[in-house]
């Protein structure tokens, strides 16, 4: 069965309205609950409100019983590699074991200007990225107490020469973020090419993808091949775009 969640934009809302939402998906029975990783809003008012993602995660966790929770994703530049890890391990302990850690290298130039961490180019943030993943692989044995799940690695990206690359290497979960379904399909290959190129099993790595409820095709994702569909979650958090998500579970895979 293919597996749905939520991805709760923490922009242009307020608290009461978050825990609402995270509690009424998991209610409903999705089987992901994700926060993002931005520092201001991304769309409408740029002087609008935010709030953070790993701190909305620990509240998250607590708060609910079944999903998985994780931040999609967390930027490999905003938190040491060694901390990022140990603060996954805690939700994870908060959760009773449903942590993901999503890692990504980031897009968004004002969260890094404005937070005083330096932004680089694509490639300089990718090598961050590859810096970050190797150094949680080393920390993640060390923690004490481990993890209470599996806390698998989500890596997001869609690049075909680096981004695809470091998912093959060390993903448990593939998110390609929000693209067509024609898309999805080409870089699903490319990302098989390189499971194959580093001796890595193409079906041990889970494919998600997001989509917006109003404007996209998360019909035509299932078909493209995308196991974990992710819905783009806004203000008002309405729970009527719950009931078609969950529909989508039952599409082939």
């Amino acid at each position: 069965m293919r597996r749905v969640g939520v991805h709760l934009h923490l922009e242009h809302t307020d608290m009461p309205s978050l825990r609402r939402a995270w509690r009424d998906a998991d209610e409903a029975g999705v089987d992901s609950i994700w926060t993002w990783d931005h520092f201001f809003p991304i769309s409408g008012d740029p002087a609008g409100p935010s709030f953070e993602g790993w701190t909305a995660l620990a509240a998250l966790a607590v708060e609910t019983s079944r999903a998985q929770v994780g931040v999609l994703v967390s930027c490999s530049s905003f938190r040491g590699a060694d901390l990022v890890v140990d603060m996954a391990r805690t939700v994870d302990h908060l959760s009773g074991g449903r942590a993901v850690l999503g890692l990504g290298a980031g897009w968004n130039e004002r969260d890094f200007r404005e937070y005083g961490y330096p932004f680089g180019t694509i490639g300089d943030r990718l090598r961050e990225l590859e810096r970050v993943l190797l150094r949680v692989r080393q920390r993640l044995p060390r923690l004490n107490p481990p993890p209470l799940g599996p806390l698998p690695l989500l890596v997001g990206g869609v690049g075909e020469r680096v981004s695809l690359r470091l998912v093959a290497q060390h993903a448990d979960i593939w998110s390609s973020g929000a693209v067509a379904p024609e898309a999805f399909a080409a870089r699903q290959a490319t990302l098989d090419d390189w499971c194959r190129r580093v001796g890595r099993r193409p079906e041990s790595i889970e494919r998600s993808a997001s989509y917006d409820p109003v404007a996209a095709d998360p019909e035509g994702l299932a078909a493209a091949g995308a196991q974990h569909l992710v819905m783009e979650w806004k203000h008002p958090f309405e729970r009527a775009h719950l009931a078609p998500l969950l529909g989508l579970r039952t599409r082939p895979i």
